[in-house]
């Protein structure tokens, strides 16, 4: 069964230092001017300070220079307040911040995982939290794959998309028969999203294993979306025309 949220819990002492230290120096960066197209980039969806990524991770990662190294607890109270915060930017930290302890987490955090999949979502946090997040959670606890195997057939197309997308990075330990029949069971489905999270799942893949993928997608051309498949046999056709010119 998923795992149920935690209720939010207080601010540790160590979260409380990275929250204060974020905020002053995202207010030092702030730029209302850079801000206006970032936020019209994500459809207004969001508020930004206005740092760009590059920016924005190089003021992260000095802002918290020598706090200290958050555990599981820490990370859980950190995550859960910078999702709360209203510019994307303290999501973005967070997301970084959770990327980099992922190591001091055990299965249980899947729950935290969840709760910010599920908590203004978005491709941008949602696609890095399934790669970097649950993606490593899995692969270290592979008992959490029956949580994937739920969220594949969730009515929120996040949670979905995160089942079609995590293996990602998994390379030659990849479930590929996980990863097809989790295609499979969406390859219908009219979402733009999860469309396109299958073929890139596939052509992910097909650099691991290219004739399976090319095999997947011949057997069910009929099941799959054009954008999938298009998706899917990009990186395979790139390579067949360069070999053929």
């Amino acid at each position: 069964m998923t795992p149920k949220p935690k209720p939010a819990p207080r601010l540790t002492p160590l979260a409380s230092e990275y929250v204060s230290a974020l905020e002053i120096a995202f207010e030092a960066n702030r730029n209302p001017e850079a801000a206006v197209p970032m936020k019209a980039y994500m459809r207004d969806q969001f508020d930004y300070i206005g740092m760009p990524a590059p920016r924005r991770g190089a003021v992260v990662r000095d802002a918290i220079a020598g706090l200290g190294l958050p555990d599981q607890a820490d990370l859980e109270s950190l995550a859960r307040s910078l999702w709360a915060m209203r510019e994307r930017d303290y999501q973005y930290a967070a997301c970084s911040i959770v990327r980099q302890g992922i190591k001091r987490v055990d299965a249980s955090f899947l729950a935290t995982a969840r709760l910010l999949i599920t908590t203004k979502p978005w491709w941008d946090t949602v696609d890095e939290l399934a790669h970097h997040v649950v993606g490593p959670l899995v692969l270290a606890d592979r008992a959490l794959a029956s949580v994937m195997d739920e969220w594949i057939g969730s009515d929120d197309i996040w949670l979905a998309r995160t089942a079609i997308i995590h293996q990602a990075r998994f390379t030659s330990e990849t479930d590929t028969d996980r990863l097809f029949s989790y295609c499979l069971e969406r390859a219908g489905d009219p979402e733009f999203f999860i469309r396109k999270a299958i073929g890139w799942a596939l052509r992910d893949y097909s650099k691991i294993d290219g004739a399976a993928v090319r095999r997947f997608v011949d057997e069910h051309d009929r099941e799959l979306s054009a954008l999938s498949k298009r998706d899917a046999l990009k990186w395979l056709d790139r390579r067949a025309a360069r070999e053929g010119a």
